[in-house]
């Protein structure tokens, strides 16, 4: 397994600790990692879904649209502006997110960056409204970008792709992933509820090479509680 010595940024080392503790009831009413704006393939503008954030009492967060940084960005302005009015008032954590495609093992995989400094010149590759080619879309690729850029690197949604979850996060820790998305609804129920089976799958690979586990509901629609 590869050893990330980058350093880390202190709003990273803040999310590895939470990283460290999320369980299959911390999604979606405490934290949610994995949402979408309408600046990628999602419904909702990033100031409906703090709003939503802030109504159901999300600690922490992080939007990650594909390749771009837009939704993230106007969601922190509006943040912002909503703690200026609202002084005291509980503010959930919106960590810096987006999600990139990669090759891993000849195959086209998701990776979610987080907690990254967004004008960090390794990441902005990645943040150009579109896939990166060559070189720049190979997993190692990525994820030495995402840390050189002070983040951390998740494989998003495992059991998604067309190679199994048990060839590709072996994989993927070998070339310095920091974690994988071990709660997640593959099947969209409703309410909410992350997979049983791949979950606990999930979380026995993290223990093995020593990954993170973190959770989100990939929001597309209207709802940052459902898929879509």
């Amino acid at each position: 397994m590869v050893v990330n010595f980058a350093r880390t940024s202190a709003s990273a080392e803040l999310l590895r600790q939470i990283f460290q503790s999320i369980n299959a009831q911390s999604c979606p009413k405490l934290f949610n990692f994995h949402m979408h704006t309408v600046h990628s393939d999602g419904k909702l503008q990033p100031s409906t879904l703090m709003e939503q954030a802030i109504a159901i009492g999300l600690q922490g967060l992080a939007i990650t649209d594909h390749h771009n940084i837009g939704g993230y960005e106007a969601a922190q302005i509006w943040l912002e502006d909503w703690q200026w009015k609202n002084p005291g008032a509980n503010t959930p954590r919106l960590w810096s997110g987006v999600e990139i495609n990669a090759n891993l093992l000849d195959i086209e995989v998701h990776i979610l960056a987080y907690a990254f400094e967004p004008g960090n010149l390794s990441i902005k590759p990645y943040l150009q409204r579109k896939a990166t080619t060559g070189q720049q879309y190979q997993a190692t690729n990525v994820i030495a970008a995402i840390h050189d850029a002070g983040g951390l690197a998740v494989l998003a949604h495992p059991a998604r792709y067309r190679r199994s979850h048990f060839d590709l996060i072996p994989a993927a820790a070998e070339q310095g992933i920091d974690g994988v998305e071990s709660f997640y609804a593959y099947n969209n129920p409703k309410p909410w509820r992350p997979s049983a089976l791949e979950s606990q799958q999930m979380q026995q690979l993290a223990s093995k090479y020593h990954l993170l586990n973190t959770c989100g509901t990939d929001t597309h629609g209207l709802s940052i509680l459902q898929r879509l």
